[in-house]
């Protein structure tokens, strides 16, 4: 349910994946701008944000919060015991999420990306062993979504720059731009965005829901 206060809408935010890097900066930046927050995930999270709800529980028990949610951010990571598991568990998402009738923001990965309009998928090419599985696990969720997502779910895809992660965290600048499918770069060459920069990104979507049923890219 949505809900208005001051004058700016309200929404009920359930991020899945909550304490890691995106789900962090995602919840963050959702509280300070009034939203009502919950994040899940397997344990508390280091550095609490203030105002956000936590709870912990298993993957699997994640659908169990959605209904309720306006918007639903899966910010899940296919490591660990996750690899091989990520496809089928956001597969239960998405039926909760439509269920529910609830936005569902999906973070995927650059992999996911073009290198040109008719070009093929950084997923395609020479992948170092050690991200095959984080790759072929994020490929199966975007194949899943852009195909076979039920015609009632509102979702919405979204990749970062190619240099994005905690070990670049980078600075808010309140600037980003929005593309599709084909990866972003800048005169330089470079693909680059903050952790702060791309959350921003992300509540923007959710409350503009300006991109629905797409795959979309951020970068600067």
């Amino acid at each position: 349910m949505t809900v208005t206060r001051g004058g700016a809408a309200v929404s009920k935010i359930l991020i899945i994946g909550g304490t890691g890097y995106t789900g962090a900066n995602v919840a963050a930046e959702a509280v300070a701008r009034g939203h009502e927050v919950t994040s899940y995930s397997r344990s508390a999270p280091a550095a609490p944000v203030d105002g956000v709800t936590y709870t912990h529980g298993s993957a699997e028990d994640a659908a169990k919060l959605i209904p309720g949610q306006d918007a639903v951010v899966a910010a899940l990571s296919p490591r660990g015991d996750l690899v091989g598991r990520l496809p089928g568990l956001y597969r239960d998402l998405a039926g909760a999420s439509a269920a529910a009738r609830a936005r569902l923001i999906v973070i995927g990965g650059f992999s996911s990306l073009r290198s040109a309009p008719d070009g093929p998928r950084y997923a395609e090419g020479d992948v170092p062993e050690r991200f095959r599985s984080e790759v072929r696990d994020m490929e199966a969720v975007r194949e899943w979504l852009t195909g076979s997502a039920p015609d009632t779910l509102d979702w919405t895809l979204v990749s970062p720059a190619g240099g994005y992660g905690s070990w670049a965290a980078g600075e808010r600048t309140g600037t980003y731009r929005v593309g599709g499918e084909v990866a972003l770069f800048d005169e330089q060459g470079r693909s680059e965005i903050s952790g702060a920069d791309f959350a921003l990104a992300v509540v923007d979507e959710i409350e503009r829901d300006a991109h629905p049923r797409a795959h979309i890219s951020i970068a600067y």
